[in-house]
């Protein structure tokens, strides 16, 4: 039998290294569960899968639950890869190649429902999407959606980039009777050779699009998010009203988009991304995001303007909304357009 060398180098006898502890050293003992073309899953022994959210930038949830610990979309902008320094996996493409799961997620989140108030906002992926290729298998996150059909008077949004998640349309229905919920899809271009390298294995934004009509058409609360938006990349108005455009063919409830959010640990990735595919713009992001991950207050302003301005345009909705009820009614049939490539981004 060949000999293959493991993508956990941790793993690995070191007597030079220091000792792991807490969460690096549970993962180092993590068996493996499979493995895909250079991906290695494994289960991870966890105490909760209900974070408190502690964060700067207004977050309107204060609670996370995040399934799996990792992506496999590898998104050259994902600002999460932070989370796998936790483990003292440092490298940040490690991030997308060793995928683990949460194990005993679902009777984990019944005992934590118990202590949350009616009305606590949750939301569901924020650092990894809750429908990335491992949850077919796995069904962590269906498992999860069981256990919230037996809840009440929660607030709850999920957000991903996969068309799995109209598999779990029935559950989803019966959440919703109980609880206000709100499905995000993220599409930051209708441009498929661009989100091909922008998000190499995230479905393509058509099929998103599409997913957006299914989960409308069963009466849910569903929307766009075109985020992040990126400098010189996807941030013209151009590029933002041609996914808006898709976003109202599909009866969507709402627009909205963001500016890129750019973490040291994200920074190789996406600076790599830029100098292959725009050269021409790495310097003006090293000058705008070597000192912070933030932009500018002027260029908010702008964003927030653009999003206004193409929401009014495809009569959109926000994605905060007080009242849900017309919202959530089933839309008719949707006539979905082919979607060609978007040039000039």
């Amino acid at each position: 039998m060949a000999k293959i060398d493991s993508l956990f180098p941790i793993l690995n006898a070191d007597s030079g290294a220091r000792p792991l502890a807490g969460l690096a050293r549970v993962a180092t003992d993590a068996p493996l569960d499979s493995s895909g073309y250079l991906i290695e899953y494994r289960p991870l022994k966890s105490r909760s899968i209900l974070s408190k959210v502690s964060s700067k930038r207004g977050m309107p949830f204060t609670h996370a639950i995040n399934p799996y610990r990792g992506c496999e979309f590898g998104c050259r902008y994902c600002y999460a890869r932070y989370t796998h320094e936790f483990l003292e996996m440092r490298d940040p493409e490690e991030f997308e190649r060793k995928i683990f799961f949460k194990q005993n997620a679902a009777w984990l989140l019944t005992q934590e429902l118990k202590r949350l108030k009616p009305g606590t906002h949750i939301a569901i992926g924020t650092a990894t999407d809750p429908y990335q290729p491992l949850e077919r298998r796995q069904m962590l996150t269906r498992s999860m959606l069981e256990v919230l059909t037996q809840a009440s008077g929660f607030t709850l949004g999920i957000v991903t980039k996969s068309a799995l998640v109209a598999r779990d349309i029935d559950l989803l229905q019966q959440i919703r009777e109980r609880n206000r919920l709100t499905v995000h899809l993220t599409v930051t271009t209708m441009n498929t050779r661009l989100a091909r390298i922008l998000e190499p294995r995230a479905p393509r934004p058509d099929l998103r699009i599409q997913t957006l009509a299914r989960l409308r058409a069963a009466g849910l609360r569903a929307g766009i998010l075109c985020s992040p938006l990126m400098p010189g990349i996807n941030d013209s108005r151009s590029s933002m009203a041609a996914v808006a455009r898709a976003a109202s063919a599909a009866g969507a409830c709402f627009f909205a988009a963001g500016p890129l959010f750019l973490k040291p640990c994200s920074l190789p990735t996406f600076f790599a991304f830029v100098k292959k595919h725009f050269p021409e713009q790495l310097p003006a992001y090293e000058k705008r995001y070597s000192g912070s991950a933030f932009v500018s207050p002027a260029y908010r302003k702008r964003v927030a303007e653009l999003v206004d301005s193409v929401c009014k345009e495809f009569k959109l909705g926000r994605r905060y909304a007080e009242g849900l009820g017309e919202s959530e009614k089933p839309t008719p049939a949707v006539t979905m357009q082919p979607w060609l490539p978007f040039e000039g981004i």
